[in-house]
């Protein structure tokens, strides 16, 4: 599913090392948390997985994908894979809830009658059901955030990465998109949830990979790393 082995990243433009000796696996069906301070990086990694930048070293592979052999013109075929769901959310204004989602799979080149079956069953999923026709803003910040889980869901990906997913939302709000990731991971995609929210993380019994100063410095089961977050 995922494997990264002795990664390093450099910013060229800055000769900023923000990753090194990083080594971790996640398996098929595997819910994990991605935790750590602002600039750990946290972030650099999904840009790594998502071939959004290139390691400067090591080994990285995501769902059957050589990141590090990848070209150019291949990405589109990894992130068919994946699912992104941001902190943002990152909705079209112009578009109803219906025709959000829609269109993550017309880009993809779906024919109608898919989306026309995929679409409802991937609202009625996440739990919004009779909003279909309304405009993001026409909704609360949980239930646009619902939309972009469903966006990133309707292709069916193996792999759901979500980045700081609950950072607009109230602890109650939090909660219930965690419930929500949870119920999807056990419908059989796997979860990685990039977050810096403690008690959040600690509410679940997952697996926790905690990263500082760019490299790895725990990772099991046994909660959240120690320090304060910043």
């Amino acid at each position: 599913m995922v494997q990264m082995n002795d990664v390093k990243m450099v910013y060229e433009s800055s000769g900023m090392v923000a990753l090194e000796d990083i080594d971790f696996e996640i398996h098929e069906g595997e819910f994990v948390f991605l935790v750590g301070p602002s600039g750990s990086g946290k972030t650099t990694i999904i840009k790594l997985l998502t071939g959004e930048v290139q390691a400067a070293e090591g080994e990285i592979s995501v769902n059957g994908f050589d990141l590090r052999r990848l070209k150019r013109r291949k990405l589109p075929q990894l992130r068919r894979t994946l699912g992104v769901i941001f902190q943002d959310f990152r909705l079209i204004d112009k578009l109803t809830v219906y025709e959000n989602v829609a269109f993550a799979m017309h880009v993809v080149g779906a024919p109608k009658k898919e989306i026309d079956d995929r679409v409802p069953y991937v609202l009625e999923l996440v739990g919004l059901n009779g909003r279909e026709k309304r405009f993001p803003q026409e909704l609360s910040g949980g239930e646009q955030q619902r939309v972009a889980i469903a966006r990133a869901l309707v292709n069916n990906p193996r792999m759901i990465i979500a980045d700081e997913p609950t950072g607009n939302l109230d602890p109650v709000r939090s909660l219930e998109l965690m419930l929500l990731l949870e119920k999807i991971n056990a419908l059989g995609t796997t979860v990685l949830v990039v977050t810096h929210e403690k008690e959040l993380v600690n509410a679940f019994s997952k697996r926790v990979v905690a990263i500082d100063c760019g490299r790895v410095i725990s990772d099991g089961m046994d909660g959240y790393y120690s320090y304060e977050i910043e």
